[in-house]
């Protein structure tokens, strides 16, 4: 799926006007820093990952959760519906044709650290209606607090602080937590997050343990 002629130049627009987007980077790979980096997938795909922003190797291929954490992730999506070990890059591309990718915001930050705040409420709306309009699946895998989080931008007190109670939840890799989204355009959908940690080498406490939640995760939302 590709984004519409008015999405592409919305997200373009707020590009402009950002500021810590790694413009080096882009450089360096002979990418436009305004284009947005968002994999998306068919509208019928029965699972979304959301996580929270592309990485160098994003930007090289234009394609979300490709770089080494997207990779585990990856080679956990392939080792669950093939049985066996991911051959190649190219079949890490393709395993995830059938899904939708999306991040919280769709532009590499320079050095790789989180965006702040205010930068990821001013993709907020953008992103949600991607999520409401162009998806028609309703379960999420987030990945990391970040992302799990993003889900309470723009929602009620009650609603950030329910979020933020479940993240504190020993059961939070293996249980769900439904969200409702609305868009400024007015729609509205119901989603179910399945929280996992980042699948980041960085993360020391979860990085050898994300295979296994990642495969129990599968197992729940796509059966065996």
């Amino acid at each position: 799926m590709r984004l519409a002629a008015s999405q592409r130049r919305a997200f373009r627009e707020l590009a402009s006007h950002t500021e810590g987007i790694d413009q080096a980077v882009y450089q360096a790979l002979g990418k436009d820093p305004l284009e947005p980096i968002i994999g998306l997938g068919p509208a019928d795909a029965p699972l979304a990952f959301f996580g929270r922003d592309p990485g160098r190797e994003e930007v090289r291929y234009a394609e979300p959760f490709i770089g080494s954490g997207g990779q585990l992730l990856r080679r956990g999506l392939y080792r669950h519906l093939y049985g066996a070990d991911m051959p190649d890059f190219e079949a890490s591309r393709s395993v995830g044709d059938g899904y939708f990718w999306i991040n919280t915001v769709p532009y590499k930050p320079v050095g790789n650290r989180a965006w702040s705040m205010a930068v990821k409420r001013r993709f907020h709306p953008l992103m949600r209606q991607l999520l409401i309009d162009n998806w028609h699946g309703r379960d999420i895998v987030t990945l990391g607090r970040e992302a799990f989080l993003w889900f309470g931008l723009d929602q009620p007190r009650v609603e950030r602080q329910r979020l933020e109670g479940f993240w504190q939840r020993d059961d939070r890799f293996s249980a769900h937590c439904d969200i409702e989204l609305a868009s400024e355009q007015g729609s509205s959908r119901q989603f179910r997050l399945h929280p996992l940690p980042h699948p980041s080498p960085l993360n020391v406490i979860w990085f050898k343990r994300f295979p296994a939640l990642l495969e129990a995760r599968l197992q729940q939302l796509l059966g065996r």
